[in-house]
């Protein structure tokens, strides 16, 4: 089974290689990776570009910074897999997690399967903010989706590419999140959950979201659940 890895990167000069490199070695044999700059400024894009042309490898770049969702909907019309994967250039998640996500939906057991961060593996402790947020907008969703979630929130949502590719996708920013998790809640899908390692990174580390994020994270999960009619 092929999996089409879309990587959206922003100011990630110090480890979009790294990430590349370790989505490579994660144990799945047949990957596409698709690498969407978003208008970088700390010479990202340099750096991607010196890379060898790959069969494996399709870059694209913005003409200016849209945001994770509009990265994953640029995306969206390239994906050549069978099931789907994000992966964020930062590496607070580890793409060794692939295999054992992807046998679910390889076995036709689920239609996607969300990595966990908060399912008894052991984790970096995150700020107690941070994590209630999480907890808050996993809630909601869980809430207004009748899902059973613990970690809505989660980078790590893979899914067939037959249902990610027919998603009207509409979130630019980090709202893509309970956006994906409503589409998949409303088109009553197998989601099956999987613990995951994680390494949070801070804000002084470039982490980018924020509480505004959060805010309008709410109002995706009802929007997404309620009004849209994609």
């Amino acid at each position: 089974m092929k999996l089409s890895v879309i990587i959206p990167v922003y100011n990630e000069r110090d480890t979009v290689l790294d990430a590349i490199r370790q989505v490579r070695a994660c144990g799945v044999p047949d990957l596409q990776l698709i690498v969407v700059n978003d208008a970088s400024t700390d010479g990202t894009r340099e750096r991607l570009e010196a890379l060898p042309p790959s069969p494996d490898l399709t870059l694209l770049h913005h003409a200016f910074n849209q945001g994770k969702g509009a990265a994953i909907r640029t995306a969206q019309p390239h994906v050549a897999g069978d099931a789907v994967v994000i992966q964020d250039a930062d590496l607070e998640y580890d793409p060794a997690e692939f295999p054992h996500m992807l046998r679910l939906i390889a076995a036709g057991r689920a239609d996607a399967v969300f990595g966990s961060r908060y399912s008894g593996r052991e984790i970096r402790v995150d700020t107690w903010w941070h994590y209630f947020g999480n907890r808050l907008l996993t809630f909601a969703s869980n809430l207004c989706g009748n899902l059973h979630l613990t970690d809505m929130e989660t980078c790590y949502k893979m899914i067939r590419a037959d249902l990610f590719t027919a998603m009207p996708l509409e979130c630019s920013r980090f709202g893509i999140e309970p956006e994906l998790t409503a589409r998949l809640a409303r088109r009553k899908c197998r989601i099956y959950e999987v613990p995951i390692r994680y390494e949070a990174r801070g804000f002084d580390q470039g982490k980018k979201i924020g509480w505004k994020d959060g805010v309008a994270a709410l109002w995706y999960i009802l929007k997404y659940n309620f009004l849209s009619r994609g």
